[in-house]
């Protein structure tokens, strides 16, 4: 998917959850360039065979197997595409958090309703 079709249904889904600010744009314009650049990838990834492991042969010669280098980058890229996800409030323990916060912010202290009540 494309940037921009990614930016609309991050937006959607943050709308549908009830966290989308609009000074997150900036965090969805983020997220939606990490996960065009792990859908590109994994097309890669899947163009070549979807071989996991990969013979590398080093400066002196030698053949070593290794992780593939864009499946590394795919996992990298889910890696920092979840944070994203989970600050949005895009997943369960994001939710949660982002549910208490707000929470907490609209909770006063009986102290201060007494005050104001005396206030007049």
């Amino acid at each position: 998917m494309t940037k921009p079709e990614w930016q609309t249904i991050i937006t959607d889904c943050s709308k549908q959850a009830g966290t989308y600010r609009l000074f997150f744009d900036s965090v969805i314009d983020t997220l939606a360039a990490i996960l065009e650049k792990r859908d590109a990838a994994e097309e890669q990834f899947e163009a070549e065979g979807r071989e996991i492991l990969v013979e590398h042969t080093n400066k002196a010669g030698a053949t070593n197997v290794e992780q593939n280098p864009i499946l590394r980058l795919i996992n990298d890229l889910n890696r920092d595409a979840l944070a994203y996800w989970r600050d949005l409030g895009l997943t369960p323990a994001g939710l949660k958090r982002i549910d208490e916060q707000s929470m907490k912010q609209r909770r006063k202290s009986a102290l201060s309703e007494a005050l104001k009540g005396l206030g007049g």
